[in-house]
């Protein structure tokens, strides 16, 4: 009784992780209507970072200097820069393709690893990353206007997971001797207070919340984002890769894009043949990155780095 009930568990986490990430890209939408991208990327690390600084006060013993270095690196490259580079770019990009494009971060794991840390790869894995780099140039290449008019817009998503995958490798060698939710509060409180005075005294935030309609529905949009879209999907997915394999956690890369797709077709993008082209080819590429191996097989696969690095 007690693994069923596990297992219903872990299948309604999945299908929340999944939900709570896929609304990532159309939240950000909402919020740049009214705020400018610069605002929506301090907002969302702010918020965060304010919500989780309980947690972060209550993990500062203990730490050793070259910790603090490492974390400030992995809120850098985990959380500010991408916050940055997905809001600009989504001024130019739809949700939807932005939450394909996200799908790509498995993939720079595997590339991290391989080039920084040394990390083994087999021709499968090689094929995978071919064929996925594949489905991002194609929606590069793809546009509003089809196929060759070129959005560069989606380079910065592709940097952005670029930092999420370099980030997770940072988090295996690097910060291995802190737990998840420590190197998470942390990371994301180290650039909260100054986010909180860029906000409060060189933005537009105030301004906007005074004279612009439909400001207050923006904030909240945002404050979803960095609080649950963000803080406290982040604890649910560590509590996801403790209860279940890394297989299946992997199972929440492919539903993302769909919930992503789901809020953008609700919300009127265009969605054209060539653009679902490019999501499938990476989705492929991510599959056969991720398959689970043989038992002749002793290469990690991205995913299992991504599980190692969080739940140490």
């Amino acid at each position: 009784m007690k693994n069923l009930y596990e297992t219903y568990k872990a299948w309604i986490m999945l299908g929340v992780l999944a939900i709570i990430w896929g609304s990532s890209f159309i939240l950000i939408k909402k919020g740049l209507v009214v705020f400018s991208s610069e605002e929506v990327a301090a907002l969302r690390i702010a918020s965060a970072g304010l919500f989780m600084a309980p947690m972060a006060f209550n993990r500062l013993r203990g730490l050793q200097k070259k910790d603090w270095l490492w974390l400030v690196v992995s809120g850098f490259t985990g959380s500010l820069i991408p916050a940055f580079l997905f809001t600009t770019a989504q001024t130019q990009l739809s949700s939807a393709i932005t939450g394909v494009l996200n799908t790509t971060t498995p993939l720079f794991v595997l590339i991290v690893g391989v080039i920084v840390f040394k990390q083994a790869v087999v021709w499968r894995q090689t094929f995978g990353l071919v064929l996925g780099f594949l489905g991002s140039f194609v929606l590069i290449l793809s546009g509003s206007g089809g196929l060759g008019d070129v959005n560069l817009y989606a380079l910065l998503v592709i940097l952005a997971t670029l930092c999420y995958g370099s980030n997770l490798n940072l988090i295996k060698f690097r910060l291995s001797g802190l737990k998840p939710v420590t190197i998470t509060s942390l990371s994301l409180g180290v650039f909260t207070l100054p986010l909180l005075v860029y906000l409060l005294g060189f933005s537009d935030l105030i301004f906007h919340l005074k004279n612009t309609a439909g400001a207050s529905i923006a904030l909240s949009y945002i404050l979803l984002l960095g609080v649950v879209g963000t803080a406290l999907a982040l604890i649910l997915f560590n509590k996801l890769v403790q209860l279940s394999s890394p297989i299946f956690t992997s199972s929440v890369t492919y539903l993302i894009p769909l919930v992503a797709m789901g809020w953008g077709f609700l919300d009127g993008e265009d969605l054209r043949l060539i653009h679902l082209l490019g999501m499938a080819i990476i989705l492929s590429g991510v599959y056969i990155t991720n398959r689970k191996k043989t038992k002749s097989q002793t290469i990690a696969t991205p995913i299992e780095v991504q599980k190692t690095a969080l739940d140490s």
